[in-house]
């Protein structure tokens, strides 16, 4: 089971099975928010996945596997105590708006197993590294490393931050501008984006590499137009309104920055 086709194809039918699943559980516990769980799972286990079958060199196939297993436990673990603690996140109560009235469980089904066939995608570099026999790590390789210790900082001390500022009762309803949140409206969804750019770097020490770019690109995409930064800042200015339309004035969207002096 080296081929890197037989791997991709064990590899989607795996998550697609573990997706049907989720969505069942989703669908009887009324909160599809489990999805993003299930999306963060997924590519642990693809990355074990590959480098538990793949024909390339042991120390780079399990080193970068550890990074997506370090990776992935850290936001699944967090994501999952907000699903058990909050109620359903607001963007998935607008998509149930946007689809009353039609079959909705279907359309989540849908959506849940094309969650699935995204992580297949996106798994790109992990799927590139394993077939790379080479018997010596790169600089590539080094360099992503390097990269993704510092991406997985900083989307850790900007989870800790935020939660440390909802955990107060005197800052319900109110906008986190502290710590890292000083410089970016999503300081975390910037560091998650750099994880995904350390995974291309390093796929870039590996034959065709370069495709992995699709990766980062995606996410890029995704976070600032899809399921990021566009719908988190919609229900934020529902929920938040003038405060958070000023923090908006003064503070970078995505890259942090020093804030902007405003009137």
């Amino acid at each position: 089971m080296s081929s890197i086709v037989q791997l991709a194809a064990l590899g989607t039918l795996v998550l697609l099975v573990q997706m049907f699943v989720l969505w069942a559980i989703a669908m009887h516990i009324s909160n599809a928010g489990l999805v993003d769980v299930g999306w963060t799972i997924g590519l642990p286990i693809l990355g074990l996945l590959y480098a538990g079958l793949g024909p390339g060199y042991w120390l780079r196939q399990w080193l970068l596997a550890a990074m997506v297993l370090v990776w992935g436990l850290r936001l699944s673990s967090h994501l999952l105590s907000r699903l058990l603690a909050e109620p359903e996140d607001g963007r998935y109560r607008e998509i149930r708006r946007r689809w009353a009235g039609s079959n909705i469980a279907l359309r989540f089904l849908c959506f849940f197993e094309f969650q699935g066939l995204l992580d297949v995608l996106l798994s790109l570099p992990m799927l590139l590294a394993a077939q790379n026999r080479a018997p010596r790590l790169s600089g590539f390789e080094y360099a992503g490393f390097a990269l993704w210790l510092l991406a997985v900082a900083g989307e850790s001390a900007a989870d800790a931050q935020l939660a440390a500022f909802k955990r107060s009762p005197v800052n319900r309803g109110r906008v986190c501008s502290r710590g890292l949140w000083r410089y970016s409206r999503h300081p975390n969804y910037f560091f998650e984006w750099l994880v995904w750019v350390a995974w291309m770097l390093f796929a870039l020490g590996s034959p065709c590499g370069w495709l992995s770019a699709i990766s980062p690109a995606l996410m890029l995409y995704f976070l600032l137009r899809v399921t990021g930064v566009a719908a988190t800042e919609a229900h934020a200015l529902k929920t938040r309104g003038e405060e958070y339309a000023e923090y908006q004035r003064s503070t970078s969207s995505f890259l942090p920055w020093f804030p902007k002096r405003t009137g």
